[in-house]
């Protein structure tokens, strides 16, 4: 990497991101140019790319698969057990990083060469110009995507995607037959939120959690809200009756077989939304972080799933509840 590119700050820092920017396509094919370039011959490249031909931009995407860490953690272990790097890289390997397995498995291998520093360096000297500025999406953190995760195009820098982080991929809330992903939850939690805004409250953060301590069991939902026109987070007060439009709202728009469940075979009780203290979320994302969560990577769990100190410190800050008042709508589907 040039070492110029390193150096850059304030003024120049904001130039390259505009270069960068503006020429987005071009430079993401330079990249893997030369990464085909570089990495041809690997024995993992070449089971796909095979000829020299083949070594194009153009036929990449074609002859390439999308895969997991799964897929390549089979080169990872023979390379860290001391076979050649060649397997996966043409450079050498200097270091083995490991990640912290907080992404709901084991920790991961993750090998790493020199340049990969020299880039670290190159996004942190681009990054600290821009900390003070406002772009869209940042007072949501900054934030690495993982491969799962869904977003939301809101826009574009010159030529570059702007994105706005919606929720983490098939983390479901199940009770009996039901499979709720964090998809179908976020899209029914957004419809019932527009029923707070006439009353000047405003949906900050949420997370759920599956409550099977009781029979039937049912869906538990943790709302931080707060008064919509305040600068800081000031506590508002919600009536009843709103907050239970909003537990049912959500329940209308899960789906058959969740309305079935809770219906017709009732082996799953009413929704119910816990209200929380301003900065009950906070304090959350403090636990986590001291568990051993990466700073850089938190995004609110949609989902508490087994974490007793979570669910000790939501339920510790619950300033009301409220449960479902009738059942949702189902009809048994006509054979």
């Amino acid at each position: 990497m040039d070492g110029k590119k390193l150096e850059y700050k304030g003024k120049e820092a904001m130039k390259e991101i505009e270069r960068l920017t503006k020429n987005a396509d071009e430079v993401q094919e330079g990249i893997l140019r030369e990464i085909l370039s570089q990495n041809g011959e690997t024995e993992y490249l070449k089971k796909f790319i095979g000829s020299k031909d083949n070594k194009q931009v153009s036929k990449f995407k074609s002859l390439v698969p999308a895969v997991t860490y799964e897929d390549i953690q089979p080169y990872i272990l023979r390379i860290a057990n001391g076979e050649d790097p060649i397997l996966i890289s043409a450079n050498p390997i200097t270091e083995m990083l490991c990640s912290s397995g907080t992404s709901g498995g084991e920790p991961k291998l993750m090998p790493s060469i020199a340049q990969d520093l020299d880039r670290r360096t190159f996004l942190y000297n681009l990054i600290m110009p821009i900390m003070n500025q406002y772009i869209p999406g940042l007072d949501e953190g900054l934030y690495r995507y993982r491969i799962g995760d869904v977003l939301q195009v809101t826009g574009f820098h010159n030529k570059a995607p702007q994105f706005r982080f919606i929720c983490r991929r098939n983390v479901v809330l199940s009770i009996d037959n039901d499979k709720t992903n964090e998809k179908d939850l976020h899209r029914s939690i957004t419809l019932a939120k527009k029923l707070l805004e006439p009353h000047q409250a405003l949906l900050v953060e949420y997370t759920s959690y599956a409550d099977a301590s009781s029979v039937p069991g049912h869906y538990v939902l943790y709302w931080e809200i707060v008064h919509s026109h305040s600068i800081v987070n000031k506590d508002v007060n919600v009536e009843a009756q709103v907050v239970e439009e909003c537990c049912i709202a959500i329940e209308e728009e899960l789906d058959y077989i969740y309305r079935r469940c809770r219906t017709n075979d009732k082996s799953i009780g009413p929704l119910e939304i816990r209200l929380v203290k301003p900065g009950t979320f906070e304090a959350l994302m403090d636990l986590l972080i001291s568990q051993g969560g990466s700073i850089n990577q938190y995004k609110t769990p949609r989902c508490i799933i087994s974490n007793d100190s979570a669910l000790q410190l939501l339920n510790s800050n619950v300033k009301a509840s409220y449960f479902s008042p009738r059942e949702p709508s189902w009809k048994a589907s006509s054979s």
